[in-house]
Protein backbone atom coordinates (compact mmCIF):
# COMPACT_ATOMS: atom_id res chain seq x y z
CA UNK A 1 0.00 0.00 0.00
CA UNK A 2 1.22 3.79 -0.37
CA UNK A 3 0.13 6.87 -0.63
CA UNK A 4 0.16 10.06 -3.11
CA UNK A 5 1.61 13.78 -2.21
CA UNK A 6 -0.43 15.78 -5.09
CA UNK A 7 -0.37 19.44 -6.53
CA UNK A 8 -3.55 18.91 -8.49
CA UNK A 9 -3.38 16.37 -10.95
CA UNK A 10 0.71 15.22 -10.89
CA UNK A 11 1.95 13.20 -7.94
CA UNK A 12 5.07 14.81 -6.27
CA UNK A 13 5.36 11.50 -4.27
CA UNK A 14 3.96 7.84 -3.66
CA UNK A 15 5.44 6.83 -0.22
CA UNK A 16 4.76 3.62 1.96
CA UNK A 17 1.71 4.42 4.51
CA UNK A 18 4.70 3.97 7.09
CA UNK A 19 7.37 6.66 5.52
CA UNK A 20 3.86 8.60 4.89
CA UNK A 21 2.75 8.21 8.67
CA UNK A 22 6.16 9.16 9.84
CA UNK A 23 6.93 12.14 7.50
CA UNK A 24 3.32 13.56 8.68
CA UNK A 25 4.14 13.80 12.11
CA UNK A 26 6.98 15.18 11.44
CA UNK A 27 5.22 18.02 9.19
CA UNK A 28 2.49 18.71 11.96
CA UNK A 29 5.44 18.93 14.31
CA UNK A 30 7.33 21.64 12.69
CA UNK A 31 4.35 23.40 11.99
CA UNK A 32 3.97 23.89 15.46
CA UNK A 33 7.40 24.89 16.06
CA UNK A 34 7.17 27.36 12.88
CA UNK A 35 3.67 28.58 13.56
CA UNK A 36 3.01 28.27 10.09
CA UNK A 37 0.64 25.88 8.13
CA UNK A 38 2.57 23.76 5.67
CA UNK A 39 -0.09 23.50 2.85
CA UNK A 40 -0.20 19.54 2.99
CA UNK A 41 -3.85 18.45 3.48
CA UNK A 42 -4.80 15.55 6.11
CA UNK A 43 -4.48 12.16 4.31
CA UNK A 44 -7.95 11.27 2.58
CA UNK A 45 -8.28 7.97 0.48
CA UNK A 46 -4.58 7.59 0.72
CA UNK A 47 -4.12 11.23 -0.82
CA UNK A 48 -2.78 14.58 0.50
CA UNK A 49 -3.27 17.01 -1.58
CA UNK A 50 -0.93 20.31 -1.46
CA UNK A 51 -1.78 24.04 -1.28
CA UNK A 52 1.58 25.64 -3.36
CA UNK A 53 1.53 28.98 -2.03
CA UNK A 54 1.10 28.06 1.78
CA UNK A 55 3.68 25.08 0.73
CA UNK A 56 6.08 27.55 -0.43
CA UNK A 57 6.03 29.43 2.80
CA UNK A 58 6.33 26.58 5.06
CA UNK A 59 9.25 25.21 3.16
CA UNK A 60 10.97 28.36 3.20
CA UNK A 61 10.62 29.17 6.98
CA UNK A 62 11.75 25.56 7.51
CA UNK A 63 14.60 25.05 5.53
CA UNK A 64 15.88 29.09 6.49
CA UNK A 65 15.63 27.90 10.39
CA UNK A 66 17.53 24.67 9.16
CA UNK A 67 20.60 26.61 8.03
CA UNK A 68 20.27 29.12 11.25
CA UNK A 69 20.82 26.95 13.92
CA UNK A 70 24.30 25.73 14.76
CA UNK A 71 22.77 23.44 16.88
CA UNK A 72 24.07 20.18 16.09
CA UNK A 73 21.53 17.71 17.47
CA UNK A 74 18.99 19.98 15.90
CA UNK A 75 20.47 19.63 12.59
CA UNK A 76 21.26 15.59 12.98
CA UNK A 77 17.22 14.96 14.17
CA UNK A 78 15.85 17.36 11.05
CA UNK A 79 17.93 17.21 8.07
CA UNK A 80 16.32 14.03 6.19
CA UNK A 81 13.21 15.75 7.11
CA UNK A 82 14.34 19.04 5.36
CA UNK A 83 15.54 17.05 2.61
CA UNK A 84 12.91 15.48 2.20
CA UNK A 85 10.38 18.96 2.59
CA UNK A 86 12.54 20.15 0.06
CA UNK A 87 12.15 17.13 -2.54
CA UNK A 88 8.90 18.00 -2.84
CA UNK A 89 8.79 21.39 -2.99
CA UNK A 90 11.38 21.16 -5.83
CA UNK A 91 8.73 18.86 -7.43
CA UNK A 92 6.55 21.63 -6.69
CA UNK A 93 8.67 24.35 -8.44
CA UNK A 94 9.72 26.07 -5.40
CA UNK A 95 13.26 26.94 -4.79
CA UNK A 96 13.93 28.24 -1.56
CA UNK A 97 15.46 31.34 -1.24
CA UNK A 98 17.50 30.32 1.37
CA UNK A 99 19.52 27.91 -1.19
CA UNK A 100 19.83 30.31 -3.94
CA UNK A 101 23.58 30.87 -4.79
CA UNK A 102 23.43 34.40 -4.39
CA UNK A 103 21.85 33.70 -0.70
CA UNK A 104 24.73 34.68 2.17
CA UNK A 105 25.69 32.14 4.59
CA UNK A 106 22.94 32.55 7.75
CA UNK A 107 24.27 34.28 10.56
CA UNK A 108 25.46 32.12 13.32
CA UNK A 109 26.26 29.03 11.00
CA UNK A 110 29.86 28.39 12.15
CA UNK A 111 30.52 26.25 9.47
CA UNK A 112 30.46 28.54 6.47
CA UNK A 113 27.80 26.49 4.48
CA UNK A 114 28.48 23.26 5.57
CA UNK A 115 24.91 22.41 6.57
CA UNK A 116 23.62 24.21 3.23
CA UNK A 117 25.87 21.10 1.46
CA UNK A 118 24.94 18.73 3.06
CA UNK A 119 21.75 19.37 2.64
CA UNK A 120 21.46 19.83 -0.84
CA UNK A 121 23.60 16.75 -1.21
CA UNK A 122 20.97 14.59 0.72
CA UNK A 123 18.00 16.16 -1.10
CA UNK A 124 19.77 15.10 -4.21
CA UNK A 125 20.37 12.12 -3.26
CA UNK A 126 16.51 11.73 -2.02
CA UNK A 127 15.06 12.78 -5.34
CA UNK A 128 16.14 9.84 -6.36
CA UNK A 129 14.89 7.55 -4.09
CA UNK A 130 11.09 9.03 -3.71
CA UNK A 131 8.70 7.49 -6.36
CA UNK A 132 6.68 9.40 -7.47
Amino acid sequence: MSQYYDVGDETLWNPSIGASRLFLAQVRLHEDELGLASGLAPMDMDECKIEVGAFREYTEALVARHLRTGHRVILALSEGFVATVLVLARRAGIEPDALRAEAPTPPGQGDDGAARERLETLADRLDHAMAR
